[in-house]
């Protein structure tokens, strides 16, 4: 029996698409229904689904946060499942997820384009894939989604050093990493904290200067002395003045090919 998890945020339109996909799909088994990402990314780890339907828009971690986390974590012999994106966004949206080749269901469900999903569905459900592909999908999907407007740059950081702040340019910032419910702030010399989310410091950096190269860790290239492989064929940084070698996601490794 194929085996699917949903992660929607909205109880009853998980109810709607659980109950509609039920119908038409009997041999069809949900799993779980996850309230967010998060919750969505810790349930497939532990149950392994054939399929997965992520709402592209939930709280905390949306659903291709959570999509890029779960093809990074995913591990041993069970395929990597098919992805199935939920969204509201319009039909111009819809066109540029057609483009990066993803299936989608859009809000409210229609029972007919769902048909037309799972046809699709049982046809790949045979295929093996890990989650590479997924990956860059993901980095296609988000620079295809609506933008809210650029914010002003920063060019200084208010960190906390025990109990004094300091002001670092930001300029001098080697990596910024996620810790928690902080980001680290790390310099040539020294490491302090601010109280920021990464996902809402990232858009006020320049895009230039700084790049994500993971879920947790944000780099200056002019910090970045090199590029190499590890013995699993993961790609390391090497940083000029900082002893840490942050590993680069599958999705942004085509940053670093000439390297």
């Amino acid at each position: 029996m194929t085996r699917a998890l949903i992660a929607e945020d909205e109880p009853i339109l998980a109810a709607v698409l659980a109950r509609t996909l039920q119908q038409l799909w009997p041999g069809l088994e949900i799993v779980a229904t996850a309230p967010n990402g998060v919750a969505a990314v810790e349930q497939a780890l532990a149950l392994r689904p054939d399929v997965l339907f992520l709402d592209i828009k939930m709280p905390g971690q949306s659903g291709l946060e959570a999509a890029e986390e779960l093809a990074e974590r995913w591990e041993g012999p069970q395929p990597f499942p098919q992805v199935v994106f939920v969204t509201a966004y319009d039909e111009y949206a819809v066109r540029a997820f057609e483009r990066a080749a993803a299936d989608y269901v859009l809000k409210p469900v229609n029972a007919a384009r769902l048909a037309k999903t799972v046809e699709r569905l049982r046809g790949l459900l045979g295929e093996r894939h890990d989650g590479g592909a997924l990956l860059q999908l993901v980095g296609q999907l988000q620079a295809l989604l609506p933008q809210a407007s650029a914010p002003e740059r920063l060019t200084t950081i208010r960190a906390a050093v025990g109990n004094m702040v300091r002001m670092i340019p930001v300029r001098e910032v080697v990596f910024f990493q996620a810790l928690d419910k902080y980001v680290n702030v790390a310099t040539a010399d020294s490491e302090a904290l601010i109280r920021l989310p990464l996902k809402e410091l990232l858009p006020q950096l320049d895009p230039v200067q700084f790049q994500q190269i993971n879920r947790g860790t944000v780099v200056n290239m002019a910090c970045v002395s090199s590029a190499g492989r590890d013995t699993m064929g993961k790609v390391l940084l090497h940083l000029r003045n900082r002893p840490e070698q942050p590993r680069v996601s599958p999705v942004y490794a085509h940053l670093f090919r000439q390297m």
